[in-house]
């Protein structure tokens, strides 16, 4: 059974980072500023490099065989555990922006407790990314600040994403059995203690930006248990397309 937790967990890590650098390479050649085109393809790289590590470790764990490019390409949306967060459309930039900020904020949270983890494989991937994910935290952050507290065309945009993407960030906190199970071995986080650390950062940067942050209290689930909005399917049905069309296929 902890074998399985073990396993959906890494599924987990895996997915989000996937499904994250799948929706801003969307941003490849269309980016606001070359410079900017830039920093999102390399972001996006990154994220696809830590997805292979925890999506290879996921295939030995789960012992059937599949590898990182299995788990990524032959699954379908309901197999996936990613959080909602991450699938939504990149909108405008602001959206992309406030979308990658937030994710940020959690992922350096989660990784930095992790590099703790009994399992010395996680805590290895976990230190290896989150010098990545520092980068991406200080980016991200710098962006909201420039542009909240920017003009007021810019501050109305970001403040219509943060509204907008708000009910998505519960889902970050909410810790399941899988999660409280392997948090009790010492193997992972329990997600529902990195959510006051998480508010300050939050309440840190939005106030340098002017932007504020939403009272809403309803929050969207289900990402982690495979319930997924339709953004998802169309996703996948753009990345997963070679292999669905040319099974096995390589370079």
């Amino acid at each position: 059974m902890l074998l399985d937790d073990k396993y959906i967990y890494l599924l987990r890590l895996g997915d989000n980072a996937l499904v994250l650098s799948q929706r801003l390479s969307e941003w490849c050649g269309k980016g606001p500023a070359f410079e900017e085109d830039m920093a999102l393809t390399n972001t996006a790289l990154d994220l696809i490099g830590q997805a292979r590590m925890w999506l290879s470790y996921a295939g030995e764990v789960e012992g059937r065989g599949r590898d990182e490019d299995a788990l990524a390409f032959r699954r379908d949306a309901h197999e996936f555990t990613n959080l909602l967060l991450v699938e939504q459309p990149n909108g405008d930039y602001a959206q992309t922006l406030v979308r990658q900020f937030f994710f940020d904020a959690w992922h350096h949270l989660v990784l930095d407790a992790l590099m703790r983890s009994a399992d010395d494989r996680i805590a290895d991937i976990a230190s290896k990314a989150i010098k990545e994910v520092a980068y991406h935290l200080r980016r991200s952050s710098d962006l909201v600040v420039r542009l909240g507290d920017g003009s007021a065309e810019s501050r109305r945009r970001m403040q219509d994403a943060v509204d907008a993407l708000w009910m998505f960030t519960g889902e970050m906190f909410k810790a399941d059995e899988t999660e409280e199970l392997l948090g009790a071995q010492g193997l992972a986080c329990d997600p529902s203690t990195l959510k006051d650390a998480w508010l300050a950062m939050v309440r840190e940067v939005f106030a340098e930006a002017t932007l504020t942050v939403p009272d809403g209290e309803w929050m969207q689930k289900g990402g982690k248990q495979g319930r997924h909005g339709e953004h998802l399917g169309l996703l996948l049905a753009e990345m997963q397309f070679l292999q669905r069309a040319y099974p096995n296929a390589t370079w």
